[in-house]
């Protein structure tokens, strides 16, 4: 129900592991490809190169930062929806109450077993169910709606109900599209990751062409960048990961309608 990332395949460790595999083995070949030219070509001018590594390594800091920034704020979108989902929720339940019966009663309990819904579709697997009850749950609340408004056509109440509950329909699209199809586009991801094989096979063959020897300082950059893509993927993953928004506000909603229940 989901557009998936590219990575969505590998577990977070595994995207890590892969990505420090992709960077050891580019360092290892520009490393390589850098000592056979020092010893068979004396043409190559090593000033440039070490300027180009360092415009190159420059341009990867730079897209890498772009692509946490994409991550970042779609994760920040994910977070401010679901707390205006949970108030938008909370707003009809409580002008439902002024609604005639058996309207009033029938549509409060759909909002119980709507937040219910909500909640359980951030459970792995859960995803595809929920929406399609959520979706239910639109229609049979719709329904209400439309039946009351017909009776009431000059209410206030009604006309502010309809309206809360039309945002309550809104947000659910929303957090569709925004909160769980909206993933970084797999374009960029490739661009990024040829950009980091290029870079840091540009870094291996400069270390190679001076004639300096592999370094331990190399290890600690190929685990940094690791640990900082694997946090734009985990970022980037809306239904699991080491980094989920808080579904608080709707554990409180729905903890409130159990304390309100007749």
């Amino acid at each position: 129900m989901h557009s998936g990332g590219p990575f969505d395949l590998l577990p977070i460790w595994g995207v890590f592991s892969a990505t420090v595999a992709v960077v050891v083995l580019s360092i290892e070949g520009g490393f390589r490809l850098g000592r056979y030219r020092r010893r068979y070509s004396e043409s190559e001018d090593r000033p440039p190169v070490g300027e180009m590594v360092a415009a190159t390594l420059g341009l990867l800091a730079f897209f890498l930062a772009f692509t946490f920034g994409l991550a970042s704020s779609r994760f920040d979108v994910r977070r401010d929806l679901v707390i205006d989902e949970a108030n938008a929720i909370g707003t009809t339940y409580l002008r439902a109450a002024l609604l005639p019966e058996p309207h009033r009663t029938e549509v409060r309990s759909l909002l119980r077993e709507y937040a219910d819904v909500r909640l359980a579709a951030v459970q792995p697997g859960k995803l595809s169910q929920s929406i399609g009850r959520s979706v239910e749950l639109h229609a049979r609340l719709w329904a209400h709606a439309i039946d009351v408004g017909e009776k009431n056509p000059n209410s206030i109440v009604v006309g502010l109900f309809i309206g809360s509950l039309n945002e309550v329909i809104d947000l659910h699209t929303k957090r569709l599209s925004l909160g769980v199809r909206n993933r970084i586009p797999g374009a960029i991801w490739a661009t990024l990751y040829l950009v980091t094989i290029l870079g840091t096979s540009v870094l291996g063959y400069h270390t190679g062409l001076t004639g300096s020897g592999r370094s331990l300082a190399m290890l600690a950059l190929v685990l940094a960048f690791s640990a900082v893509m694997t946090l734009v993927v985990d970022l980037d993953r809306p239904q699991e990961g080491l980094l989920q928004v808080s579904h608080q506000a709707l554990i409180e909603l729905r903890d409130s309608f159990k304390a309100t229940d007749p």
